[in-house]
C-alpha cells in the first residue's frame, strides 16, 4: 500500500509503528537501563534476522512490454510486473541485462524480490520532478512529512527484496544534487513543523519546494533484503530504512560522492545485519539514527539490536566512516560493530548530539577496526550544534572500543561531553595511532576505563573520570 491520495489516513503511522517508550522517557534518556534490560548478544541478534522468502518462481518485466538499452520508459511495465507479482501470491521479477530508463519511481510491494541480473541497469530520469510525484510519506532528516517520492520506494511492506550483480543508477548529479544551495527554507520550516507538533498530514512539501527524495527508502516495513546490487549518483541519502524491522543489508556498493549522500541510514530500525558491503560516499557511509527532537518523541520508536561487519567505508570529502547520530532522538541501543576496513574518512566514528536532542544511547560496542587516514579518528560528542536552547540534553552511556589501529590521523581522540550530558561508562582498550597531529581530547566523561592506549608511540593515561 503506497500513500498517494489522502494523507490524513497515514497520521496513525507514528502510532501504529511506535514502541511503548513514553514521551517522558525519550526527552530525558530514561527509557532503559543497563539496571534492569537484559542486553542481547550479538550472536542471539544474528541469530532472529532472517532474509525474507518468496514464492519460487520468476516474473520477467520484459514480457509485460519493458525494452532496455535507453531512450524508452520502462518504468510502466517493471511497476506492472511488481504489482502483477504481488497479486498473484509474490516471487521475483527479474531485470536482464541492459540499461532500462525509468521516468518515474519504482513503488515495491509485499511478496516482491526485485532483482537485477549482472549487468542490468536501472537509470532514473530526473529531468522532469513532477514525474516523482504524487508525494509519499518520508522522513527527512529525522522529522516526517510528504516529499517526492524516493526512487525506489516501499511503504508497509512485508517480505521485500532488492538483489542481483545490477546497478541502480539516481543520475541525479545534475538535477537533484543540485537543489541543495536552495533548500534551506524549506529545511527550517520542516523542522519548525516538527518542534510545533504540527499534524503530519498538514505537512506537505513536493512541488515547488526543494528537499531531495533518497534513492532507496523502505519505511515501516518487515524483512527486507538488499543484495548484491551497486548504487551510484543518489540525489540524497543512497539507502533509507525508517521504522522497519529484519533488515539485511549484504555484498551492497554504495559509489556516490555527492554531499549529503549518507551510504545507509538505518532509522528507528530494529533487528539490523549490515555485512560485506563497500562504501564511498560523500556523506557518512553509514549513519545510525532514530528522528529528531520532539517528533522522534512523539513516535517514540529506537533504533536497536544492529550488527555491522566485514565492510570497507571510505568518506574523503565530507563525511565519517561510521556515524552514530545527530538525529537519535527516539533512542539507540545495541549496536555491534567488527572487522571494518576504512580508507580515507573525515571522521572515522563520530558519535554525536546535542542539548536538544533528549534520548538515550547505550550498549556500543566496536571492535578490530583499520583505518588508513583520519582527520579524527574517534569523536563522540553531546555538544554538538543545536538550535534551540538546548534544554534536553541526552544521554550516552556503555561504550566499548577495542582493537582500532589508525595509520594517520590529526585528531586522534575527541570524547567530550558537556556538564549537562557527560558521556558515561566509556572504554577504550588496544586503540593505537601510529601518528597524530595533536593531542587526545577528552572532557566531562564519568567512568572512563583506558588500557593499552597509544598515540605516536607514546601510552595514554587517563584518569576514571575527566571534567
Amino acid at each position: 500500500m503506497t500513500p498517494l491520495i489522502n494523507r490524513r489516513r497515514f497520521f496513525h503511522l507514528s502510532g501504529a509503528i511506535a514502541a511503548t517508550t513514553s514521551l517522558r522517557a525519550a526527552m530525558t534518556g530514561s527509557a532503559t537501563s543497563p539496571e534492569n534490560v537484559a542486553r542481547p548478544s550479538l550472536d542471539a541478534i544474528v541469530a532472529r534476522i532472517r532474509p525474507p522468502v518468496f514464492a519460487p518462481r520468476d516474473i520477467a518485466v520484459t514480457d509485460f512490454g519493458a525494452r532496455p538499452n535507453g531512450g524508452v520508459d520502462a518504468r510502466p511495465a517493471v511497476q506492472l510486473a511488481i504489482r502483477h507479482c504481488n497479486a498473484t501470491g509474490g516471487g521475483r521479477v527479474v531485470v536482464p541485462r541492459g540499461v532500462w530508463d525509468l521516468v518515474g519511481p519504482l513503488h515495491l510491494l509485499s511478496r516482491v524480490h526485485l532483482h537485477l541480473e549482472d549487468g542490468a541497469h536501472l537509470r532514473f530520469v530526473t529531468d522532469d520532478p513532477s514525474r516523482y510525484l504524487p508525494v509519499v510519506l518520508s522522513r527527512w532528516e529525522g522529522t516526517e512529512f510528504f516529499n517526492y517520492s524516493p526512487f525506489i520506494y516501499a511503504y508497509q511492506a512485508h517480505n521485500v527484496a532488492i538483489t542481483g550483480a545490477g546497478t541502480i543508477d539516481g543520475n541525479a548529479h545534475d538535477t537533484f544534487v543540485k537543489w541543495r544551495p536552495r533548500q534551506a527554507e524549506d529545511q527550517l520550516a520542516l523542522r519548525k513543523m516538527g518542534a510545533e507538533s504540527v499534524p503530519v498530514a498538514e505537512r506537505v512539501f513536493g512541488a515547488g519546494h526543494w528537499l531531495r527524495p533518497p534513492l532507496v527508502q523502505f519505511f515501516g516495513c518487515t524483512n527486507v533484503l538488499m543484495d548484491g546490487p551497486r548504487l551510484i549518483d543518489s540525489p540524497f541519502w543512497v539507502i533509507h530504512a525508517v521504522a522497519c524491522t529484519n533488515v539485511t543489508l549484504r555484498r551492497v556498493q554504495v559509489d556516490s560522492p555527492h554531499l549529503n549522500s549518507d551510504g545507509f541510514d538505518p532509522e528507528s530500525c530494529t533487528d539490523v545485519l549490515v555485512e560485506d558491503c563497500v562504501f564511498r560516499t560523500g556523506d557518512d557511509c553509514i549513519a545510525i539514527k532514530s528522528g529528531r527532537d520532539q517528533d522522534a518523541w512523539r513516535i517514540g520508536r529506537p533504533t536497536e539490536n544492529v550488527v555491522i561487519r566485514r565492510c570497507e567505508l571510505n568518506a574523503p570529502s565530507a563525511g565519517s566512516g561510521l556515524a552514530l547520530g545527530s538525529e537519535m532522538s527516539g533512542g539507540i541501543a545495541n549496536v555491534f560493530v567488527e572487522d571494518l576496513r576504512m580508507g580515507y574518512v573525515k571522521s572515522a566514528i563520530n558519535f554525536k548530539s546535542n542539548l536538544d536532542r533528549g534520548g538515550l544511547v547505550e550498549g556500543v560496542s566496536l571492535q578490530n577496526i583499520t583505518v588508513e587516514k583520519a582527520d579524527i579518528l574517534l569523536q563522540v560528542t553531546t555538544g554538538y550544534h543545536g538550535y534551540r536552547g538546548g534544554n534536553f540534553p541526552p544521554t550516552f552511556r556503555g561504550f566499548t572500543f577495542e582493537d582500532i589501529r589508525c595509520q594517520s590521523a590529526d585528531v586522534p581522540i575527541s570524547v567530550v561531553g558537556v556538564p549537562a550530558a557527560k558521556v558515561q561508562d566509556f572504554t577504550m582498550r588496544n586503540l593505537t595511532v601510529e601518528r597524530a597531529e595533536k593531542s587526545a581530547v577528552v572532557r566531562n566523561v564519568r567512568n572512563l576505563r583506558a588500557d593499552n592506549v597509544v598515540v605516536g608511540g607514546q601510552p595514554l593515561a587517563f584518569a576514571a573520570d575527566i571534567d
